[in-house]
C-alpha cells in the first residue's frame, strides 16, 4: 500500500509539472521573470528615448557600479555608459550580457562583479570560473573589445570573505594577464589604510557601499585605463 501511494504521488507530481509547462507554453501562466529584468528593460526604454553614443565605454556589474552617481563627471571626455544593475552576480551579468553589453558595441567594457558571488557562498575558484564564462562570452561576440576588470573591493562588512575574494582576484588577474587587450584594475591599495585595513570613511553606514570619497579614489585609479 505504501509503495502504491508513493508511486501515485510521483505520477501526480509529474502530471502537475507537465500541466504547468503546458500552461506556460500557451501563455496562461507567465513564468517568473529573471531578477533584474525590470532594470534591463529600463535601460532599453531609456535607449529608445535617447540613443546612447556609439562605441561607448560600458561600465557594468553590481551595485558598486549602479550606485556610482554621475559617473560620467568623473571621466570627462570619455563616452562612459553606466549599465550596472542591482546586487547582481557574475551569472546575472552573463545572463544579460547580450542586452547590457554586446548590444552597445562598446569600445571597452569595465566590469565590477563577483563580490556578491563570494558573499553568496561561492569560493574564489568558482567566482573566477564564472568570470571566465562571462569574459569568453563577451569576447566571442566582440572579439576585439577592450576588457577591464575592477578588483573585488575590501568592504568592511564582508571581512570574513576576504580570503576567498583574494583568491578570486589573483586568479582573474593571472588569467587576464594572458589575454589580449585586457586590464586588471586594482583599486584595493587606495582603499586600505597603513594598517592594511579598509578605510572606514570611504563607506556608507552599511560598510558595503561607497561614499563619494570612495568613488573619487576609484576614479583616480580607473582613469588611466580608459580608452
Amino acid at each position: 500500500m505504501v509503495a502504491f501511494l508513493m508511486t501515485y504521488r510521483l505520477k501526480f507530481r509529474g502530471c502537475i509539472g507537465l500541466l504547468l509547462v503546458s500552461l506556460c507554453a500557451v501563455g496562461l501562466i507567465q513564468p517568473e521573470p529573471h531578477p533584474f529584468e525590470n532594470e534591463i528593460r529600463a535601460f532599453e526604454k531609456a535607449d529608445s528615448a535617447s540613443p546612447p553614443l556609439k562605441n561607448p565605454i560600458v561600465f557594468t556589474g553590481s551595485s558598486s557600479i549602479r550606485l556610482w552617481e554621475n559617473v560620467n563627471d568623473y571621466f570627462p571626455g570619455k563616452p562612459v555608459l553606466p549599465r550596472g544593475f542591482g546586487g547582481s552576480q557574475l551569472t546575472d551579468v552573463l545572463y544579460y550580457a547580450d542586452r547590457a553589453i554586446v548590444a552597445y558595441h562598446p569600445k571597452q567594457v569595465v566590469l565590477y562583479a563577483g563580490e556578491n558571488d563570494v558573499a553568496a557562498g561561492k569560493t574564489g575558484q568558482e567566482t573566477y570560473e564564472r568570470f571566465v564564462a562571462l569574459f569568453e562570452h563577451v569576447r566571442q561576440k566582440l572579439p576585439t573589445v577592450s576588457f577591464a576588470f575592477i578588483a573585488l573591493k575590501p568592504s568592511p562588512s564582508r571581512r570574513k570573505f576576504f580570503p576567498e575574494m583574494d583568491v578570486a582576484n589573483r586568479l582573474i588577474k593571472d588569467y587576464l594577464a594572458k589575454q589580449k587587450n585586457t586590464d586588471f584594475i586594482d583599486i584595493r591599495p587606495v582603499m586600505l589604510g597603513k594598517n592594511g585595513q579598509p578605510v572606514g570613511i570611504l563607506f556608507k553606514a552599511d560598510s558595503l557601499h561607497m561614499l563619494p570619497e570612495g568613488y573619487n579614489r576609484w576614479a583616480g585609479v580607473v582613469r588611466p585605463y580608459l580608452k
